[in-house]
Formats: C-alpha cells, sequence, structure tokens
C-alpha cells in the first residue's frame, strides 16, 4: 500500500500563492498493480481524451495515473467532461423541486447552490496545490489522517451508490411503461412483466451483472455511456419544450409544504461533481488552477441553464401534479406517444449501461482499502460486484421513491463533498495564509453553513417520513 500511496503522491508540487501548474508531476508512467486497473492503459490517444476521465472520474483507485504524466485533454473537451459528470439523474427530481418552493424561490435557490458549488471547486483546487495531491482520499488523509481519508471515501461510496439506485429506480419506472405502450395496454393489469421490482431485479441479472463482472470495461460501453445521457437528456428537452408550448403560462411564486425539504438536497445531488474535478484535472491540458476554475465555471453555468430549462418547462407542463420523476408524470397524459417513448428508450439504454460504470470504482476502492497488494481474484471480483448490485436492488425494491434517494444522499453525501469536505481540507491543508486570513474566514463559514444544511435537511427529511409515511394522500 504505501508504495501505491507514493506514486499517487504529486512531486515537488509548488505551494506559491499563484495558480503555476503542475507540470512538475513525473512524466513516466509505472505499471499498473491493481488488475482493474488496466482498464485505462488499455486506451488508444485518439479516444483516452474523452474516456480516460470518464473512467476516473468516479474512484481515486484509477486516478493514480494522473499524477505521473502531464494532460493532454483539451479545455473544450475538459469543459464536456465535467459537465457530463455533473449531468445526471437528478436532473429528473428538478420539477418536482420547483413545483414545491415556486419558480423565483427555486431560481434563487439553484443559482445560490451553482455559486456555492463553484466556490467550493476553489477551495477544492487551492487545497490540492498546497495539499500536493490530485487524489480526494489522499487529501482527507493528509489533513486528518485516518478518518479523513474514510470520510471521503465514504461520501464518495454514498454519492456513487446514490447513483446507482437512482438509475435503477428509473429502470423500476420506466421499464414497465415501455413494456405497456409496446403492448399497448391502457392500465396495468397487474402481470409481474409489468411490476418495476421484477423487472429492476431482472434487468439487474440479465444484463449489469454480466458487464460488472467484466475484468475490463471495454471502450464500446465507455463510449455508449458517455454519449446516451447526453443524447436523451437533450431529446426529453426538447419534448418537454414540445409539450410546454401546448399549455397556458401562469405562475406559482412560493409555496410550502412538507416537500419543500427536500429542494436543497435535490439541488445538491443535482450540481456534486467534486470527486471529478481532481481527476478531469490531472487530465488537462497545460493544467493551472485558473484553468480548471474556467473549466468549471463554463460547465456549471452551462448546467444551471440547462437545469432552468428543464424544471421550467417540466413544472409549467405539468404545475404541482408533477412527480418526484418527470418522466414518469408523462404517463398521466401521453401513454402512447411516440416521442416520449424514444426519449424513454434512450434514458433507459443510458442509465442501464452507466450502472456498470459507476459500479466498477466502487468495486475498486473497496478492493483496494480491504486487499491491497493481494492478486487478483474472480471470486472477490464477482462476489463484490454482486454485493454492490444487491445492496443497490434491495434500496431500490423497499424505499419508496426516487425522490427519498435524491433528498437522503442530496443532503448527506452530497453536502459532505460540496460543502463540508472542501472546507475542512482547505482549512487545515492551506497553511500559506493565517486562520484568520478572509480566505480562511470565508472557508470556516462555508464549513458551518455545510454542517447545519446537512443537520437540518437530514432532521426535515426524517420528520417528513414519520409524519406522512408511505402510501399518504399528503406526499407526491
Amino acid at each position: 500500500m504505501p508504495g501505491v500511496v507514493d506514486r499517487m503522491e504529486l512531486r515537488k508540487v509548488a505551494t506559491e500563492a499563484d495558480d503555476d501548474s503542475t507540470d512538475s508531476l513525473d512524466g513516466r508512467y509505472t505499471d499498473l498493480i491493481d488488475s482493474e486497473k488496466a482498464t485505462i492503459d488499455r486506451l488508444d490517444p485518439e479516444t483516452d481524451s474523452i474516456l480516460l476521465p470518464i473512467l476516473k472520474c468516479f474512484s481515486s483507485v484509477s486516478s493514480s495515473l494522473s499524477e505521473q504524466h502531464p494532460g493532454h485533454t483539451s479545455f473544450g473537451m475538459s469543459v464536456f467532461n465535467l459537465s457530463n459528470a455533473i449531468m445526471g439523474s437528478g436532473i429528473l427530481g428538478l420539477s418536482f423541486a420547483m413545483a414545491n418552493t415556486g419558480i423565483v424561490l427555486f431560481t434563487v435557490l439553484l443559482i445560490a447552490v451553482a455559486i456555492l458549488s463553484l466556490y467550493s471547486v476553489h477551495l477544492l483546487l487551492v487545497t490540492a496545490k498546497e495539499g500536493g495531491s490530485l487524489i480526494y482520499e489522499k487529501l482527507g488523509e493528509r489533513a486528518f489522517g485516518w478518518p479523513g481519508k474514510m470520510a471521503a471515501f465514504g461520501s464518495i461510496t454514498m454519492q456513487n451508490i446514490g447513483a446507482m439506485s437512482s438509475y435503477l429506480f428509473i429502470v423500476k419506472y420506466e421499464l414497465p411503461e415501455v413494456i405497456r405502450a409496446f403492448l399497448g395496454l391502457e392500465e396495468i393489469t397487474g402481470e409481474w412483466y409489468l411490476n418495476g421490482n421484477y423487472l429492476v431485479v431482472f434487468v439487474s441479472i440479465g444484463v449489469i451483472l454480466p458487464l460488472s463482472l467484466l475484468k475490463n470495461l471495454g471502450k464500446d460501453l465507455v463510449r455508449w455511456c458517455d454519449f446516451c445521457p447526453v443524447s436523451s437528456f437533450v431529446l426529453r428537452a426538447f419534448l418537454l419544450f414540445f409539450f410546454f408550448s401546448c399549455f397556458l403560462i401562469s405562475f406559482l411564486y412560493f409555496i410550502s409544504s412538507s416537500q419543500t425539504a427536500y429542494t436543497v438536497p435535490i439541488l445538491a445531488f443535482a450540481f456534486v461533481c467534486h470527486p471529478e474535478v481532481l481527476p478531469i484535472y490531472s487530465e488537462l491540458k497545460d493544467r493551472s488552477r485558473r484553468k480548471m476554475q474556467s473549466v468549471s465555471n463554463l460547465s456549471i453555468l452551462a448546467m444551471l441553464v440547462m437545469y432552468m430549462l428543464s424544471a421550467l418547462f417540466g413544472y409549467l407542463t405539468f404545475y404541482d401534479n408533477v412527480e418526484a420523476e418527470l418522466l414518469h408524470t408523462f404517463t398521466k397524459v401521453y401513454k402512447f406517444d411516440t416521442m416520449l417513448l424514444l426519449v424513454r428508450l434512450a434514458v433507459l439504454t443510458a442509465v442501464t449501461l452507466t450502472v456498470p460504470i459507476v459500479l466498477f470504482p466502487i468495486r475498486s476502492s473497496i478492493t483496494t482499502l480491504l486487499f491491497s497488494g493481494r492478486e487478483f481474484s474472480w471470486t472477490r471480483h464477482m462476489l463484490i460486484a454482486a454485493a454492490i448490485l444487491a445492496f443497490n436492488n434491495m434500496l431500490v425494491i423497499f424505499v419508496p421513491t426516487i425522490r427519498d434517494i435524491f433528498g437522503f444522499i442530496g443532503s448527506s453525501a452530497a453536502t459532505m463533498l460540496i460543502f463540508i469536505l472542501p472546507a475542512a481540507f482547505y482549512i487545515r491543508l492551506v497553511k500559506s495564509l493565517p486562520f484568520r486570513s478572509w480566505q480562511k474566514i470565508g472557508a470556516t463559514i462555508f464549513l458551518v453553513v455545510g454542517i447545519i444544511f446537512m443537520i437540518g435537511s437530514l432532521s426535515l427529511i426524517v420528520l417528513d417520513w414519520v409524519h406522512n409515511p408511505p402510501g399518504s394522500n399528503s406526499r407526491h
């Protein structure tokens, strides 16, 4: 383990207050020890500018390459990679959030979370420079030792599990509707092949698990997982705009209900990208802190606009009838619409092929943490993948709605990754500034706000679960 850690560390990283690049990294490649890391080594130069950051964006294990060679990904491609990392299933919950806060308050909160995310990225980049590492867990270890490393590892793993569960929830919601559309059934008649719980298990065993058992992820799978989310979300945005033109516009400004507590956690879940920032930074050509901050600014601005349009069109189409998963809401009005069916198929393809991509780094991190230095074992490889997938299936079957995943993960893991950890690492590792400097005071306030937000949001969500249990009429 110490040998692996040594190769992960930055070498001779400057700690001056400027934003000089980190090109002092050793440019020599070293052999990969863990067999799962060999996936990255198989990429050819023409495609690795897209595929390498995607494979590395969920885990520090495969990020070990990032600190051994200078970056070669262009500015534009880095913006695309980070935008693609930000945009995920959380976009489907934004209309629900707007329906429970109103347009004006939602807009204020959306802009606020985007600005705070940018500030958090700034703290993270400064900390990575002065902390001498481009690995999230390593920064945690240098700041607080083993507890810091485990806090970072646990938060990233929780966020990835939340993402996997949200993708499987989409399969649970949408696959029965696709089957109904193909069979021309007006109502669900109770057959097993229209039961989302059965279908998500079948898809997990028949499609996701075999892909997750691959020793190395193929480039074709990664290309599909990279392309499908973008194409499906663009199609959905067009679909929402099309239906939006069929409805009269009215404005509902401020709404207060028990569901409002989920708004900011949903926004946090939608904007969390911080574990991906450092791997993408490591691959940025002629990298510097200022250049990576510009990448983050453009990416988050683009997602801010897309999130606002998606939430607005979805809300103005269904108003307070919008559900936690936007596409499922269309079933109330457009059961057999061809465009809606195409969007559903695109989204199902995207999320089904993305689950193995998210599972891959979770397994790699667990293997490195618990079985470091051991030879590759197919039995261990398969058992860890099966256990992770089984756990996520249990969550999807027994957790009432995808809103609960968005809310809990957004107020816990996402809050840790956006607010608490970057601020805590900054305060601890940045030695060039006194504690009473305005930069350190700002980071301290940011940390306190994150802790208050996490405790308050989790408390409100738990109270909503207690007072509005599953099946009650007060829940959407």
